[in-house]
């Protein structure tokens, strides 16, 4: 039965029901729906958070495997200590950059599989900017016109004062 719960997440959210159903197998008292909740990428964080401590193992397995907002301790604890589950590593879905939660929208800035246009929109925003200077997938020139703005920050009225003040005259 877990190994067909499994691929539960492979499935539209369509054909298995509306995001309140989800919230209810999330809440439910059986293993198996809260397994299949933890499938849905698109399950409310108040429940993710909930399932993250849930007391069946393969629930807490199957939520870091399939949830983009999984907190780090759950994905150290599956990733880190069993390393059968390591390939779905690879096959996560990123966090949405829409997301309302301000920290989601931060963590998806960094998402390689971004477009250049979305990632301008991020690095104009102040609250996902250094998420989006981070992305690896920004191009050369972006990096080095970022970096050149950075640097032109730098030099402070005190820090100019300070060299002079160690120049000899």
């Amino acid at each position: 039965m877990a190994a067909a719960l499994g691929n539960a997440g492979h499935h539209r959210q369509d054909r298995l029901g509306p995001p309140d159903w989800f919230a209810a197998c999330a809440a439910s008292e059986e293993p198996e729906l809260r397994r299949v909740a933890a499938t849905w990428p698109g399950l409310p964080a108040m429940f993710v958070d909930a399932l993250a401590q849930d007391d069946d193992e393969e629930v807490r397995i199957l939520l870091a495997c399939h949830q983009p907002l999984a907190p780090p301790h759950l994905l150290l604890d599956v990733f880190v200590t069993r390393r059968t589950h390591r390939p779905h590593l690879l096959t996560m879905p990123a966090p949405p950059v829409d997301d309302p939660n301000e920290s989601v929208r931060r963590a998806a800035a960094a998402d390689p599989s971004l477009t250049p246009q979305t990632l301008e929109a991020l690095l104009a925003d102040p609250r996902t900017a250094e998420g989006a200077a981070a992305n690896p997938s920004l191009p050369i020139p972006r990096m080095h016109a970022l970096l050149d703005r950075c640097l032109k920050g730098a030099t402070t009225p005190t820090t100019a004062t300070r060299h002079r003040e160690t120049t000899p005259t």
